[in-house]
């Protein structure tokens, strides 16, 4: 596989995480893209202003090419998990845009750079902190991605809507009823294994 390739792979199932976080966001209030749905206070607008940090740091700073716009939250006196949610005047639309040039800029250093052009991340531990770009888009895809996963529960608390991407949802065929019955069956399980002492029955 020629370099180009490879790294046109990394980049697709990179774009294609990106857009799945900022599509769990489509039809949802102002409230409810901003709403705690974890004792952690995990929340969807949270996660897309997260996932914008870290490639500003890893496809930014770590190949010494600044993203040139100042993030707060980013800063070393910043209150913790500032980046994991959007305060009032934060808007959908601002933490959106910023997420679409982030992710410009952190292209554009795909593109420059070739797979095993070297960085550094002064925030690892030390012995793991030189790193290749091919080593970072695995990482920030994996993180993206995770945090995609995150935002599908979240979405799915909400208001129910499930899926993988936009005109695929990646679901087995069913309506409300046949999913109702699905949990059901799946409650009924849970509680017939703690009856027999938590041990599966071949």
């Amino acid at each position: 596989m020629t370099e180009s390739k490879a790294k046109a792979d990394l980049a697709r199932y990179l774009q294609s995480a990106r857009n799945a976080l900022l599509w769990k966001l489509d039809g949802l209030s102002e409230y409810d893209i901003r709403r705690p749905l974890t004792p952690t206070g995990t929340n969807l607008l949270g996660l897309v202003k997260h996932a914008a940090g870290v490639e500003v740091g890893y496809f930014g700073d770590t190949f010494r090419r600044p993203f040139g716009e100042a993030l707060p939250w980013l800063a070393e006196d910043a209150e913790p998990n500032a980046d994991l949610w959007a305060t009032a005047d934060e808007s959908r639309e601002y933490i959106v845009a910023l997420y679409q040039r982030v992710w410009r800029h952190a292209d554009a250093t795909i593109t420059e750079l070739a797979l095993d052009a070297t960085g550094h991340v002064p925030w690892w531990i030390e012995g793991r902190q030189e790193v290749t770009l091919h080593q970072i888009l695995v990482h920030v895809t994996t993180e993206t991605s995770r945090h995609a996963g995150h935002a599908d529960i979240v979405r799915e608390l909400l208001d129910g809507a499930v899926g993988m991407a936009e005109g695929n949802d990646n679901m087995p065929a069913g309506d409300r009823s046949w999913w109702e019955n699905h949990r059901e069956r799946l409650e009924r399980t849970a509680r017939e294994a703690v009856r027999q002492g938590d041990t599966p029955t071949p």
